[in-house]
């Protein structure tokens, strides 16, 4: 029933897609700048709810008093399902940008929201990844959050997390912004693979991390696994 259930999330997702395509497409041809921003992430939070109607998901929402809807974040939080973008989406009030793997923008329809919406990076690119630094910078000082996973893709393994890529802490320390973090729990239980259920997950924040006159990016990267460790634990 699980293999079933999962054939029809495929479905659910293509067919939210399908129906929120042409309020994203009105967006990028009428709005630029943070107003274009703003009425995206909207849209995404729509679907997010949407989908999640239709999987009979809950997402619980656990201490978003850490988070000032008019604050200027870069959020982070691990990856362990796909249900985890939908969930951030519709559990974050603030307006930001993903930054996703490139290889994402090559899925049909999928793809089109990304390359309008969000930020993408080749990761083997040294190029591109200045590129995307620089454009997150700007992101930031025009008053829109990020979001991004720093384990770059979602954890496969047996370990509660995988290993960290430098890119977030690194922009938290140039740009002197806080990092908040969201530690998603019960998603790969919902969705793993082939197989999916209905049920609830959770989003727990943290209080913002701001880095310290003395932190390195090892130690900022040390200081949010911590973090991310002891809500999964605390589960």
């Amino acid at each position: 029933m699980k293999k079933v259930f999962a054939i029809y999330g495929a479905i659910a997702f293509a067919l939210v897609i399908i129906v929120c395509i042409p309020a994203y497409y009105i967006v990028f041809m009428t709005m630029r700048g943070i107003k274009r921003d703003r009425a995206g992430h909207k849209i995404s939070q729509i679907a997010g709810h949407l989908l999640f109607f239709l999987y009979g998901v809950r997402v619980r929402i656990i201490n978003k008093e850490y988070v000032k809807k008019d604050e200027v974040y870069i959020f982070v939080a691990n990856h362990s399902s796909l249900l985890d973008v939908p969930a951030v989406a519709l559990a974050t009030p603030n307006t930001f940008k993903f930054l996703a793997k490139y290889e994402l923008t090559k899925i049909p329809l999928f793809g089109y929201i990304i390359k309008n919406l969000y930020f993408s990076v080749k990761r083997t690119d040294k190029d591109d990844r200045a590129r995307s630094m620089d454009a997150m910078k700007s992101c930031l000082d025009r008053g829109v959050s990020l979001f991004i996973f720093p384990e770059g893709t979602r954890n496969k393994t047996d370990e509660p997390l995988a290993g960290f890529y430098d890119g977030a802490f690194k922009l938290a320390m140039h740009s002197k912004r806080p990092l908040l973090v969201c530690t998603i729990i019960g998603s790969k239980k919902l969705l793993m693979g082939t197989s999916m259920q209905p049920g609830t997950m959770c989003c727990v924040y943290s209080e913002p991390f701001w880095p310290g006159e003395h932190d390195t990016l090892e130690t900022l990267k040390d200081r949010v696994r911590a973090e991310m460790l002891r809500n999964l634990n605390a589960t």
